[in-house]
């Protein structure tokens, strides 16, 4: 029998991994806004990401379909940890980001979207409370914190796609700005 670990991210959801057959550990990554991130690292050493994968709520309904369900996925909904309404995530700039090679503050995230980037990654290496000059680049991952539904419209801001509003929403006035 497989033993799968449960392990609360506080403000991005929770993760789940095992020893596989193989000598890798196998995980998944639930977020808050619905994505799930698959990954492979060494079982000696299972922070070190060897491989991951993200996926939309969609297509990780298809593969959990195909791979016959889940019980953790049927739970997973009663278990994801609201933390007063914070969310927070780690999001890659996707080789067709329109910010690649711009000042972070051209992204105008916290009035477009509501969330704040608290941090860059690069290289492995974190740039905490980054400043409106520090040019995003290819292969940089942006922390941010907000809502879920902040944090769900500050990826869409930085992979190019049209931010989500409710209609009237006050965030909707600043998307076209």
């Amino acid at each position: 029998m497989v033993k799968v670990d449960e392990r609360a991210l506080p403000g991005v959801g929770m993760r789940y991994d095992f020893d596989g057959r193989y000598g890798k550990r196998v995980g998944v990554i639930t977020h808050r806004d619905g994505r799930r991130e698959l990954f492979v690292s060494e079982r000696d050493d299972p922070d070190a990401c060897a491989m991951s994968i993200t996926l939309s709520e969609d297509e990780s309904a298809v593969v959990a379909d195909l791979l016959g369900g889940s019980t953790v996925t049927r739970r997973l909904e009663g278990q994801m940890q609201d933390i007063q309404g914070l969310a927070m995530d780690w999001l890659p700039l996707l080789p067709h980001s329109p910010f690649h090679h711009h000042p972070l503050g051209d992204t105008r995230m916290r009035t477009r979207t509501g969330a704040s980037i608290v941090a860059v990654i690069r290289d492995g290496t974190a740039i905490p409370a980054p400043g409106p000059e520090l040019p995003l680049l290819p292969g940089d991952t942006v922390v941010v914190v907000g809502t879920a539904n902040g944090v769900r419209r500050a990826a869409q801001l930085l992979n190019g796609d049209p931010i989500e509003l409710p209609p009237g929403h006050p965030l909707g006035r600043a998307q076209g700005d």
